[in-house]
């Protein structure tokens, strides 16, 4: 397994507003998988995600990446792993307003040994003629796409994507979710997929559930739909 969780606890606050947000989560996801991660707001989805992307420190249990335990690495280890291993998407995009789009993911460019080729992920992404303007000349889509690259610039083996489609209409969600999905089929990327959109697991190979801090549901798709076909996004 490429990620391995397990028995995993969290909780936030002390004394009368201590709160145990996750109460023992196992979880497995191999090397190249799809993963959706569901479950009403509050169930820890998010908090699961934080864990495994070293921005929040687990209170007991284990978080193996690549067979590494993160869960006791120290500050530097910590940003190193952050650094080399991941990359994050979230449902807001949190570009640099006075950054171009090329010099937006040359930010993340800069911070890894072997990026991938800038002009052709913004091929991929469909963003080459928009290499050059700013946030604000920009749609949601072309935002998060953006976004997408500034994760995908280290070539990271882990993509972690909280809400990815949170922000964008049915049109632009489906634009996205084949854009994710054709970034699996060519860079190999593992993906953890935090969403409320209940159709989104159909597209993936694995699905976890969870409720009130543990996983109510567990499966893998034998047959997945391709986000092209996915229906009511």
């Amino acid at each position: 397994m490429y990620v391995e969780v397990s028995n995993l606890k969290k909780s936030y606050g002390e004394g009368g507003s201590f709160v145990q947000v996750l109460k023992g989560v196992s979880v497995g996801v191999e090397q190249g998988e799809m993963c959706v991660i569901q479950g009403t707001s509050g169930s820890g989805k998010s908090t699961l995600l934080n864990c495994i992307g070293g921005l929040d420190d687990i209170d007991s249990g284990s978080c193996k990446i690549d067979g590494v335990e993160i869960s006791g690495l120290n500050k530097k280890a910590l940003s190193e792993y952050r650094r080399d291993k991941l990359g994050f998407i979230f449902q807001f995009y949190n570009l640099i307003p006075n950054l171009t789009v090329k010099e937006n993911i040359e930010v993340c460019r800069y911070l890894t040994k072997d990026p991938l080729d800038i002009n052709e992920l913004l091929d991929t992404l469909g963003m080459r003629e928009h290499a050059d303007k700013f946030p604000s000349q920009l749609s949601g889509g072309q935002q998060q796409r953006t976004a997408i690259a500034r994760a995908l610039i280290k070539n990271p083996r882990l993509l972690l994507c909280d809400e990815p489609t949170g922000a964008l209409d049915s049109k632009t969600s489906r634009d996205i979710l084949i854009l994710l999905e054709t970034i699996n089929k060519k860079y190999g990327t593992t993906m953890l997929i935090v969403t409320h959109n209940n159709s989104i697991k159909n597209m993936v190979h694995r699905v976890i559930y969870l409720k009130d801090g543990e996983i109510s549901k567990e499966y893998t798709n034998d047959v997945r739909i391709p986000a092209i076909e996915l229906e009511e996004l």
